[in-house]
């Protein structure tokens, strides 16, 4: 792994998590992506302690931690994954919501959750957050509202940050024109995809395979030089 140059941090998009650093551990393929983004069973530890587990690309980060995670037994037997820690619970906040790529089409679904520490239902609200990102097979179309998307549950992506209380988009995109009617039917279009997600969402354990086109992912790579 090549040394980080001053002025340079390890910020990547959710499309780069899935698309590129998620997919290529699925299919085992480059081996030292372990060493930016380790393996951690992070439901068994509480999330205070993750930050002393980083990858080297996120050495002295205090802002987000990257791990991928494996699934958990029970999971492999049909179960609900345990998310119960030492000291508390991860919460599931919200819906799963679909991941796009910059041709807007589904690649992943996001699930985002917040940890409490005490015993369930009465636990304290922290300002732990995680966003857990799973790949799907096979790439949809945005158009289609009859296509289930089979998600890969062998490991999963999670980013584990703190709330600072200052704002920071996580998934930067390119700034550019739109219109008006464009935006409206772009917004229709996600708003029925949400409405379709827990109804469309497969929990089966199917193994199949993922080509992935190298060339796709030539200029991926997640690093952001900081303007001091």
């Amino acid at each position: 792994m090549v040394e980080i140059s001053p002025g340079f941090r390890f910020y990547p998009t959710e499309e780069e998590l899935i698309s590129f650093y998620l997919h290529h551990k699925l299919e085992g393929k480059r081996p030292e992506l372990d060493r930016v983004i380790p393996v951690v069973t992070i439901y068994s530890l509480d999330p205070w302690h993750l930050p002393n587990l980083p990858g080297e690309s996120c050495m002295g980060d205090t802002e987000q931690w990257f791990f991928f995670v494996p699934r958990q037994e029970r999971e492999a037997r049909g179960g609900r994954p345990c998310r119960t820690t030492t000291s508390g619970y991860w919460k599931a906040t919200g819906s799963p919501t679909y991941v796009y790529s910059s041709e807007s089409k589904v690649i992943g679904v996001k699930k985002s959750m917040v940890f409490y520490k005490g015993k369930a239902p009465t636990g304290r609200k922290t300002k732990w957050k995680m966003n857990e990102y799973r790949a799907i097979e096979q790439e949809t179309s945005t158009s289609s509202s009859f296509s289930i998307p089979k998600l890969r549950h062998e490991m999963s992506l999670c980013r584990v940050y703190v709330v600072s209380g200052s704002f920071r988009a996580f998934d930067r995109r390119p700034v550019a024109t739109v219109t008006r009617d464009t935006a409206a039917v772009k917004n229709q279009e996600l708003a029925a995809d949400r409405d379709n997600i827990s109804s469309s969402i497969s929990v089966k354990n199917e193994s199949k395979s993922y080509n992935i086109v190298e060339s796709d992912f030539e200029n991926v790579n997640g690093w952001e030089q900081i303007n001091w």
